[in-house]
């Protein structure tokens, strides 16, 4: 799994992607790992131990991931010629206009 993000970033052209292909292996692959300890342990004790840091890594890893966007967005660290729709364009303008107009 980790290969595989490697490659991804490696390869994808923009933040977005790459920010994909960083998040998405690490929580599957943390999982193939914590089951793979939970059965060469072969003591199903500490399967809860494992679920719970496995529930805070899918809990935590998409969070983190919208923050990078949403920073690289607003700083404009993107590639806006390879966005197929910018949903977000909006949403940004009205908010500049909105803080705009209270000051």
């Amino acid at each position: 799994m980790s290969m595989a993000a490697g490659v991804g970033l490696w390869r994808y052209p923009d933040l977005l992607s790459r920010m994909h292909a960083a998040t998405k292996p690490q929580v599957l692959g943390l999982f193939c790992f914590l089951l793979a300890v939970v059965v060469q342990l072969n003591q199903w004790v500490w399967l809860p131990v494992f679920a719970l840091a496995w529930g805070l890594q899918l809990l935590t890893s998409p969070v983190s991931a919208h923050m990078v966007g949403r920073a690289a967005y607003r700083t404009k660290h993107l590639r806006q010629d390879i966005l197929i729709k910018d949903e977000l364009k909006d949403v940004v303008d009205r908010a500049i206009r909105n803080d705009a107009a209270k000051k």
